[in-house]
């Protein structure tokens, strides 16, 4: 499903949108990343998402190494990242195969040349341009769509961005844990919940940095609509992304899983109509135990509950103790209301 038709239907089903993230596990090779949109769309995922980046515009030489990159970041960016031209190839082999193309621009001249050139419909902002306020509010100018990341950032600081940018463009929110590799007692999940709360007019997603399939589930019955999961062609390539990512394989896995619990986070208990047929069998009657005479009175010594249920319900058992029957009652059989 394309994202403008998304925006218009979520409401109205519980359909999960699902986003591959490629980001820079393509390692810049353009043929690398045209399979990486094969393999999403065989997958089932709505949307594929690359990065562009312009490292001077992003960034200094000098930016701290994190220990996921092996290079510094600005070397490995300079080295491995995809070419304006690449995008606009991948911007249309996306149309071709039918599947949704994504980008995070890392700065603001990268969201124009996106804009002007790729033509995008919208924009995935990552955690770490949540407070780039100035970048953010040029970038609201092109009025597309915002996808933002939340990763490193208080509720304080989610709140006053949303707040600069909600009167100029639409935004979807993305709860998301931003550690290479993630330490699963830092997820809280249920935060999903509160960000519904706060934002209840706005779409609210997981992006997740976890390297299985088990946490969008848990996020999409707390109300998490979107969902962005990291994916590489090779679990054995090296890279800052390769603790964070899965392989198609378990991207397949998982959007067969979504889509099979897609409508079973309801919130209303009721019987359902198959139920109905189990229960008439399942629950327990008041039955007889032993022969009951006529006059008889009614006690746990010839009384008790047994299947079927479509007899006197067993949570009347107490108000029928005590009571005298009025004929005969033969061993084994359901009791009726005419018998006392």
């Amino acid at each position: 499903m394309y994202l403008k038709d998304f925006l218009k239907k979520y409401k109205k089903n519980n359909y999960t949108y699902i986003i591959a993230e490629a980001c820079d596990n393509h390692f810049g090779k353009l043929s690398s990343a045209l399979k990486m949109v094969d393999q999403a769309k065989k997958s089932g995922a709505d949307c594929i998402k690359f990065q562009h980046h312009l490292h001077d515009e992003e960034m200094l030489k000098n930016v701290p190494k994190s220990k996921n990159f092996d290079l510094s970041l600005y070397d490995f960016l300079k080295k491995f990242s995809l070419k304006l031209e690449d995008h606009i190839k991948l911007k249309k082999y996306c149309e071709k195969k039918q599947i949704q193309y994504l980008c995070t621009p890392f700065s603001y001249k990268a969201a124009h040349e996106l804009n002007k050139y790729v033509k995008v419909d919208f924009f995935k902002i990552g955690s770490g341009e949540l407070l780039d306020i100035p970048s953010l509010l040029k970038i609201s100018d092109f009025k597309k769509p915002l996808i933002l990341s939340t990763g490193m950032s208080t509720e304080k600081e989610i709140k006053f961005a949303y707040k600069k940018l909600k009167d100029k463009v639409k935004i979807l929110i993305m709860h998301c844990l931003s550690e290479y590799p993630v330490n699963y007692a830092d997820l809280n999940l249920s935060y999903i919940s509160n960000l519904r709360k706060i934002f209840k007019k706005n779409i609210i997603g997981y992006s997740d940095h976890t390297n299985d399939i088990f946490t969008p589930f848990p996020a999409i019955a707390l109300g998490a609509r979107m969902i962005e999961k990291h994916v590489t062609l090779d679990l054995n390539s090296k890279g800052p992304d390769k603790d964070v990512s899965i392989d198609f394989k378990q991207l397949t896995t998982l959007i067969k899983g979504v889509r099979k619990l897609e409508n079973s986070y309801g919130s209303i208990k009721k019987i359902h109509d198959h139920e109905k047929i189990i229960r008439s069998w399942a629950h327990r009657s008041i039955v007889s135990i032993s022969d009951i005479k006529k006059g008889e009175f009614f006690s746990e010594k010839n009384i008790w509950t047994k299947r079927p249920g479509i007899g006197i319900p067993a949570l009347k058992f107490d108000k029928i103790v005590g009571k005298k029957s009025r004929r005969f009652i033969k061993k084994n059989s359901l009791l009726s209301y005419m018998d006392f």
